[in-house]
């Protein structure tokens, strides 16, 4: 199969409409990471997508649909806060989860009982989504358990061969997954940390909870339960506090004739002097933009990355570490 990246324009879209109503998968692009989608209804396109990414069965897809599409076709919505959370971060980086009508088939949710819904606020991804007007179910458009792809050259990398078609709306904005929030209770819960924050959600409902993760829990969303966004090559994460330990480290694997590379924030670079460096950005939102590119990057050039973890876990540090002890573990 030839795998092609195009732009997005009307005749493109139209392309993607029609491979998604024969039962073919579509990679696409979101402010957070580009998917890779099939019609969420559609259970012999579905499974395209766990055979081609590798993907266990019982992890879960997120259902992705434009602003105006009404989810009480797909879900219960069974919480008076919803209606907050929709019109404060929607669209945005924002997933949902409800109790499934059944609607979306079987496979998309790992065998459950709820659905992930998500409204992507990328312009083309919009487009496209109101185009087709059905939900569209989608990972991460890699290979399991590879970083996250955040530019359709990324996507192409794993998947070359494997997809027909690559719709390229530029590098992703947010650059790590949505914030996963089960809406099924009272108090909406934390599954998965992302740029909307514990922080921002309390603002706008007046609680929110942060979900602890057990081995015998039911997964209600991706990035929870198996190991996620290793790049190809050795990784090793070292607190703020460590900096002397990652530099012995570095000198020591330079010393062996391997490639190293630091990967921190801009403010840290000084105590790096004279060795190579990943620079991931100055803000919070810069570092989470950049983390898999840089990642995808270090792959390429290095035999090992030695990430600097963030100084804390609030707000949008928290999704940074996640994904930073992930990828490094």
């Amino acid at each position: 199969m030839q795998t092609t990246i195009y732009s997005i324009n009307d005749k493109t879209i139209k392309k993607a409409v029609e491979l998604f109503n024969a039962s073919e998968v579509v990679a696409v692009p979101t402010e957070t990471v580009y998917g890779l989608g099939a019609v969420g209804t559609d259970s012999v396109a579905v499974k395209k997508i766990f055979e081609i990414k590798g993907r266990p069965s019982d992890n879960p897809l997120i259902a992705h649909v434009h602003k105006d599409y009404d989810i009480s076709k797909l879900v219960y919505i069974e919480q008076d806060y919803v209606d907050k959370l929709i019109k404060a971060f929607t669209p945005g980086p924002l997933t949902m989860v409800f109790n499934s009508k059944g609607v979306v088939c079987k496979e998309a949710v790992g065998g459950g009982s709820t659905l992930a819904i998500r409204i992507p606020s990328h312009e083309g991804c919009q487009k496209l989504l109101k185009a087709l007007d059905k939900p569209v179910v989608a990972p991460s458009a890699n290979l399991s358990k590879h970083t996250s792809p955040v530019t359709a050259m990324h996507v192409y990398n794993d998947l070359n061969g494997k997809i027909e078609m690559i719709l390229d709306g530029g590098k992703c904005s947010g650059g790590i997954e949505s914030t996963v929030v089960d809406c099924t209770d009272k108090v909406p819960r934390i599954l998965r940390a992302g740029l909307i924050t514990k922080e921002m959600i309390e603002k706008v409902v007046g609680a929110c909870l942060i979900a602890e993760h057990k081995s015998s829990d039911k997964v209600r969303s991706p990035g929870v339960k198996y190991k996620h966004y290793r790049p190809n090559c050795q990784t090793a994460l070292y607190n703020e506090n460590e900096i002397d330990l990652a530099i012995k480290r570095y000198d020591k694997e330079a010393s062996e004739g391997k490639r190293a590379f630091i990967m921190c924030r801009d403010d840290l670079k000084g105590e790096f002097f004279g060795k190579n460096l990943l620079l991931l950005g100055k803000t919070e939102e810069q570092i989470a933009s950049n983390l898999y590119d840089k990642l995808l990057e270090g792959e390429k050039i290095a035999d090992i990355i030695i990430a600097i973890a963030m100084p804390d876990e609030k707000n949008i540090n928290l999704g940074i570490m996640n994904r930073m002890r992930k990828s490094c573990e």
